[in-house]
Order: C-alpha cells, then structure tokens, then sequence
C-alpha cells in the first residue's frame, strides 16, 4: 500500500502519456476512440507468450 500513498504524493509531478493501439494495420491513440472501444481495450485480456524448451 505504501506504493499507492506515494503516487497520490507525487500527483503533480507526473506527466500523462497517450497510449497507442495497433487497430486495423495502423496506430491509433486510445484517447480518440469512442466510449465503447476504450471499454472494450481495457477489457483485453493481455498475455506472455512461454518459450518453448529446445
């Protein structure tokens, strides 16, 4: 919990970044979709793929 005290403490000094997506062959930033695009990128199940044993 001590990580979240310290981000609420340095709120000012942090900087907004735009976030891209890769959306039919091209790059597109997050903050222009539409509502329900922006729920559906944030519902995206994200995964590693495993490395296979040689």
């Amino acid at each position: 919990m001590k990580t979240n005290l310290s981000l609420k403490m340095d709120a000012d000094k942090r900087t907004r970044c735009v976030v891209y997506t890769r959306v039919m062959g091209y790059h597109r930033p997050v903050e222009s979709f539409n509502i329900g695009k922006k729920q559906e990128h944030k519902d995206r199940i994200h995964f590693c793929e495993s490395q296979k044993a040689s």
